[in-house]
């Protein structure tokens, strides 16, 4: 019964991540309720969702290819955050993490629910101006890489950070920012596993049976997409958000 309960956080999961975003909140929990300590549920999270990362980088290759040229710096960014990240994780004592979970989903949360408040404000504040210009590459670089650096140390609302991070650097075309997230969130989640599966911090079992799941609800999602209503899933996995964060500040 577990593997299924698995299966099925992960199979809602990939669903609400191809929709919405905010998936994290349904698999992050669940591996928890498997009987996996906070720390490594983080880090077989990261590994979980990493294949879905990947697959959806590669529908918006061409909008990447278009931008090649800027890739490697972005790559190097989210290679070294996303490694940094992780090790700040192997650092952190289980309790200390235990009693960071309820902000770190809090932030998640803030985020989720003014995530698109706040893209279109920094939209509006950058409109027409070219990418890397507008507060300049340097400080654009290392602001990139304090976002992998979370990232790598905590995966929930990496995907909507970057969003509003590219908002922030100039990009307009949607479907391009879009593929730049999850080229991103991909080669974070890559380095950090890489740095988790040194550490022995995941469940491969687990994680295997969550990311199994991801990748079906990512898939079926894909197709169906256009069906449902965004905000009606958005408003769905805000409820369950905010009620996993009050969750775990009652149980802290």
């Amino acid at each position: 019964m577990e593997g299924v309960g698995l299966f099925l956080a992960g199979l809602i999961g990939g669903v609400v991540n191809a929709i919405a975003g905010g998936g994290s909140f349904i698999t992050f929990p669940a591996l928890m309720a498997a009987g996996v300590s906070p720390i490594a549920a983080n880090a077989t999270n990261t590994f979980a969702s990493s294949a879905g990362y990947l697959s959806g980088a590669a529908g918006f290759r061409r909008e990447l290819w278009a931008r090649r040229r800027q890739l490697p710096k972005i790559a190097v960014s989210a290679l070294v955050g996303g490694g940094l990240g992780a090790w700040l994780l192997l650092q952190t004592p289980e309790n200390t993490f235990s009693r960071a979970i309820p902000w770190l989903l809090l932030l998640a949360t803030v985020l989720l629910v003014w995530g698109d408040p706040l893209q279109a404000a920094l939209r509006r504040r950058f409109e027409g101006k070219q990418s890397l210009s507008a507060l300049g590459s340097p400080l654009l670089a290392l602001l990139l890489l304090l976002v992998c650096t979370y990232g790598g140390f905590f995966n929930a609302g990496l995907g909507i950070i970057l969003l509003g991070y590219f908002t922030l650097a100039g990009y307009q075309d949607i479907h391009l920012m879009n593929g730049l997230k999850l080229l991103v969130s991909a080669l974070v989640s890559i380095l950090a596993i890489v740095v988790f599966g040194v550490g022995d911090l995941i469940a491969w079992r687990e994680g295997a049976i969550v990311l199994v799941g991801t990748l079906i609800g990512g898939y079926a999602a894909a197709s169906a997409v256009r069906l449902v209503s965004q905000r009606l899933v958005r408003r769905a996995i805000i409820v369950v958000a905010v009620g996993m964060t009050a969750y775990f500040f009652m149980a802290n």
